[in-house]
């Protein structure tokens, strides 16, 4: 079981422990019939997602298709999909021609979006966060999809709440977030009009180790660079754990959408996780700002009852991040601005 590993060798081994599927996994894909598409597969997590998808339906003995979409800017990635027995398709999601070629699939999972550089780009993110949706959508009417969302679609909610729940009023801030509740009333008004079974899941921070916001908090620590309290409290999920419940949605999905919390269970104190790194580092830790009594929190409860509870904890993951930087392991240099309290990203 990973959650008894100490360390995590290498990238093979991180990718491999990424990608495996559940049991749980395994039988629902076992039940559900059809290939699988993913669309926008190049992002952080499509990669090892579609894997997962490839070795559940390999561990289930079913004969299904598992297809990653992308533009493929990296040739690399293509090439390591289609080691992996995944099947790769050049797409540009804003292209309806582009969009027509691709091959039908029973299942639909939409990864694509564009979050980092939207401040700079508010046009491209509305036509990749709102547009590219409804093409696809009607593309897809006889599917069943499942769509990434994001938890700043709720905006800021008091700590003491513990986190926004699927039924909250929604109160984006900042375009990248309005974009994003655009994708969802997109996604639902076409499920309406059609029928088409979905699954709409507001994630709040999957991480891994080359990638999160605890990364982001251990790389501060571990350059003596101040950690920022302004976002004080947060929750994540182990990548793994968030792919196999994406994947399971896939079992949920209803017209109107099914809405879908994915998060850890955990509400964890930016200064409690920077003091746990820098234990673990053998570093000192500066803090800048004080906490805020709201914060970017979601409650993952009914994920939980669907989908069972994650196991591995906040505690392994920041023991594996704060072992994995001390060897120097790479990453995606790619910060999360999980600080942001604006919406500007």
């Amino acid at each position: 079981m990973t959650e008894k590993l100490t360390s995590i060798r290498d990238v093979t081994q991180l990718e491999e422990i990424l990608s495996e599927p559940s049991p749980v996994l395994v039988r629902t894909l076992g039940d559900l019939g059809g290939d699988i598409l993913v669309l926008g597969v190049g992002g952080k997590m499509g990669p090892t997602l579609a894997r997962m998808a490839k070795r559940a339906c390999e561990r289930a003995g079913t004969r299904r298709r598992v297809i990653g979409a992308s533009r493929f800017s990296s040739p690399t990635l293509e090439s390591q999909l289609q080691q992996w027995g995944i099947e790769t398709a050049r797409c540009d999601l804003l292209d309806p021609e582009s969009l027509a070629a691709l091959p039908e699939a029973e299942n639909v999972v939409f990864m694509a979006g564009m979050k980092f550089g939207s401040s700079g780009k508010q046009w491209a993110t509305w036509a990749i966060n709102t547009f590219s949706p409804g093409l696809v959508a009607n593309r897809y009417r006889k599917s069943r999809i499942v769509v990434f969302s994001t938890g700043n679609v709720y905006g800021l909610s008091p700590v003491v709440n513990r986190g926004s729940r699927e039924q909250d009023v929604l109160n984006p801030s900042g375009e990248y977030a309005m974009s994003c509740l655009g994708r969802e009333r997109i996604f639902e008004h076409l499920s309406r009009e059609h029928g088409t079974p979905m699954s709409i899941l507001r994630l709040n921070y999957a991480s891994e180790l080359r990638y999160g916001v605890l990364l982001d908090i251990a790389e501060r620590v571990n350059s003596g660079l101040p950690v920022s309290l302004s976002m004080g409290h947060l929750n994540t999920i182990w990548q793994a754990e968030a792919s196999a419940m994406s994947l399971q949605s896939l079992a949920v999905a209803s017209s109107p959408p099914n809405v879908i919390n994915i998060t850890g269970p955990e509400l964890l104190s930016v200064r409690s996780v920077a003091k746990e790194l820098a234990n673990l580092l053998g570093k000192s830790v500066r803090f800048e700002g004080t906490e805020s009594s709201d914060a970017l929190l979601s409650n993952g409860q009914k994920s939980y009852q669907l989908f069972g509870v994650p196991q591995i904890d906040s505690k392994q993951m920041i023991e594996w991040i704060a072992a994995w930087i001390k060897k120097g392991g790479p990453t995606l240099a790619k910060p999360t601005h999980f600080e942001e309290r604006g919406g500007n990203f």
